[in-house]
């Protein structure tokens, strides 16, 4: 039987609350794991993004051996492929995991070495593709970028397998991201899409949103479309909180 296609297009912990559990800090990883329906999935992580950073790689392979049984592997780019095929190796995946970053710099390197099509395959065959900040804006039409600098700009150049815009880490009080997400869909140079708060992911079946999931309580999600010239509005789409103590949800 096909499997159906999903991705897991999550906002990270940038700023974890008092008393959050370290622990805690991969649980996204863990929630792809469990959406992929494999009893010991094959997860791989791809850290373009920054570059294949040694840090990042290793920080991840720690937070996730901690979620269970799983095989894990990761690819990187630079200098070349750490895998003899790349097509097969991701085609044999049940989740494909990217890290945070520059989503520019991840796009063109993509495009590149032809990952954006290979992906898409991986999507299509019904690998889970998730991951956090540019790995969830990726997936999208576009959303609002640091790559070029601290003043924010719009992306709009993504792979468009889903057909809406993204923000991340779209929190309430001094997040620039939150405003310019709502500044760029009111002025036409994004379409409508979702929103992210930090610690929520938004779990696509297809290419409709399925629901929001979190690993906070109290966290939204939102949908933002314009609302005549210069003008949006907004929806609140409340995120449930799974965590792996909660377990499964399939």
């Amino acid at each position: 039987m096909d499997r159906e296609r999903q991705i897991l297009a999550c906002s990270g912990v940038l700023y974890p609350p008092e008393g959050f559990p370290p622990e805690r800090a991969g649980a996204q990883v863990w929630q792809a794991m469990q959406l992929s329906g494999a009893c010991r999935p094959r997860v791989c992580l791809i850290a373009t993004a920054v570059g294949d950073s040694r840090e990042c790689i290793d920080r991840w392979y720690d937070r996730a051996r901690s979620f269970g049984d799983a095989v894990l592997s990761h690819l990187e780019l630079f200098v070349q492929p750490n895998v003899p095929d790349v097509r097969a190796h991701l085609l044999a995946q049940d989740v494909i995991f990217v890290s945070g970053g520059s989503v520019v710099n991840l796009l063109a390197v993509w495009r590149a070495h032809r990952l954006d099509a290979i992906v898409r395959e991986c999507w299509e065959a019904g690998v889970v593709l998730a991951g956090q900040s540019a790995g969830s804006l990726c997936w999208h039409l576009g959303g609002v970028t640091d790559s070029f600098g601290d003043d924010l700009d719009a992306v709009s150049d993504g792979l468009g397998f889903l057909p809406f815009s993204n923000g991340v880490h779209d929190d309430l009080g001094d997040q620039p991201r939150r405003r310019r997400f709502r500044e760029f869909i009111a002025a036409g140079s994004l379409p409508p899409g979702y929103a992210t708060e930090d610690g929520v992911a938004l779990h696509y079946v297809g290419t409709q949103l399925h629901e929001a999931l979190s690993v906070l309580p109290g966290r939204n999600a939102w949908f933002v479309e314009a609302d005549g010239p210069g003008r949006h509005r907004q929806e609140a789409v409340p995120a449930r909180c799974w965590l792996p103590l909660q377990g499964t949800r399939r």
